[in-house]
């Protein structure tokens, strides 16, 4: 049996593993991040109250994942909220096409990468965003409530990024939901195990609801989102066209 072939790193590889770049290549880079975050701020201005719903890109339409999503992104949208997700395949499109199925609101978040994730057909509204970290805080931005999924690495960076957040009072005390219990039965394992090593505390488990119950997710977010924060219908706003909002 032959051997494996060992990757050989390329002179640009090398060149980017070896530390600071240039300043005039730093600079573009922060103004390239700048302009992401303008321009998501410039499309998602106007969407109003979301719920975000993270979840793997992986599961197609028909399967048992995608169909609860569905479902329990439409009751949410009835609620009033826009539903939020990356914008992709899989849970991500379950989530938009229950939320518009059921009259209401559908955005999202798309990253760009190198085999072009393309966005699904029920957002009506959505922006490309370049860079993962910069997508995130969009994600995170908008949104009153958190519904977690099943999903892989993506999902999980997601999840914890909003429940660190939220732990260390950085934003709102947000609900969080994670959906499905048996999926997620290790990851609620290994988070009793942090809490009898004590590296976090024993009242961090009470910043998410596990559920397996469509009734109960939607409940837990009108309590902990609606009522608590006291949202409101909001008034019309008229877009600035020198910043080039839109409706």
């Amino acid at each position: 049996m032959m051997e494996p072939q060992k990757k050989i790193a390329t002179k640009e590889e090398i060149k980017f593993l070896s530390g600071p770049q240039s300043r005039l290549k730093d600079f573009k880079f922060a103004v390239s991040v700048l302009f992401e975050f303008v321009k998501g701020f410039r499309t998602l201005h106007f969407v109003g109250p979301c719920v975000t719903i993270f979840g793997s890109a992986r599961f197609k339409d028909g399967h048992p994942y995608f169909i609860k999503t569905e479902e329990l992104a439409g009751r949410i949208a009835q609620l009033g909220f826009t539903i939020m997700t990356g914008g992709g395949p899989g849970i991500m499109e379950a989530a938009n096409k229950g939320a518009k199925e059921a009259g209401g609101r559908s955005v999202g978040c798309n990253i760009v990468l190198p085999h072009e994730q393309q966005h699904n057909p029920y957002l009506d509204r959505w922006v490309n965003i370049k860079y993962f970290f910069v997508r995130k805080t969009l994600l995170l931005k908008y949104s009153y409530a958190f519904v977690v999924m099943p999903g892989g690495f993506g999902t999980l960076d997601e999840y914890f990024e909003a429940l660190t957040l939220i732990q260390t009072k950085m934003i709102s005390e947000f609900p969080i939901v994670i959906f499905d219990s048996a999926f997620h039965i290790d990851l609620l394992a290994h988070i009793e195990l942090l809490k009898k090593e004590q590296t976090i505390s024993p009242e961090d488990t009470n910043l998410f609801l596990v559920t397996d119950s469509v009734d109960e997710a939607v409940a837990y977010i009108q309590k902990n989102s609606i009522a608590k924060f006291n949202l409101q219908p909001e008034k019309p706003k008229r877009p600035f066209k020198w910043l080039f909002e839109k409706e």
